[in-house]
């Protein structure tokens, strides 16, 4: 068995989170029960670095329980990169601590950041200061989850 990947958090400590190995993508796929995560925005001008190609690239992120983006949830507090490097570093925060779906929402980023053949490293970062709220909800994402039923 292979040992758990370190995910830091906001203190700095490696935590063990998941095991490499294991099928995620199953299971989002079965929570999302078929439906499609929205398009993300379209953006007028390309991305000016790396960081806000990453940034752009979480928009297909989807929280496990809402059909919306983490950065629509806004659940994504930062994202830098070292260009010369190829690395990216996101700050996440979670809805709750407790969150049932972080392995799943960490997963999920680092596998859609790997993607890009510009980012060679991804780095997370746990962050919950300040604590999520539903102010944190962009505008789009409040729109979308109208759409879904859900008031916000």
């Amino acid at each position: 068995m292979t040992a758990p990947l370190p995910i830091r958090g906001a203190s700095g400590a490696q935590r063990p989170r998941y095991e490499e190995g294991m099928n995620f993508a199953a299971v989002l796929k079965e929570t999302r029960g078929g439906r499609d995560l929205p398009l993300p925005p379209l953006f007028a001008e390309p991305p000016a670095d790396l960081a806000e190609r990453a940034r752009r690239a979480l928009y297909e992120v989807a929280d496990p329980e809402f059909p919306i983006s983490i950065v629509d949830l806004g659940l994504v507090r930062a994202v830098m990169a070292d260009e010369d490097t190829a690395s990216v570093t996101v700050h996440l925060t979670f809805t709750a601590t407790a969150c049932p779906c972080m392995d799943f929402i960490e997963w999920d980023v680092r596998q859609r950041l790997l993607e890009e053949s510009e980012i060679r490293a991804v780095e997370l970062v746990t962050v919950w200061d300040p604590p999520w709220t539903t102010a944190a909800i962009s505008e789009r994402g409040r729109a979308l989850l109208r759409s879904f039923g859900v008031a916000t």
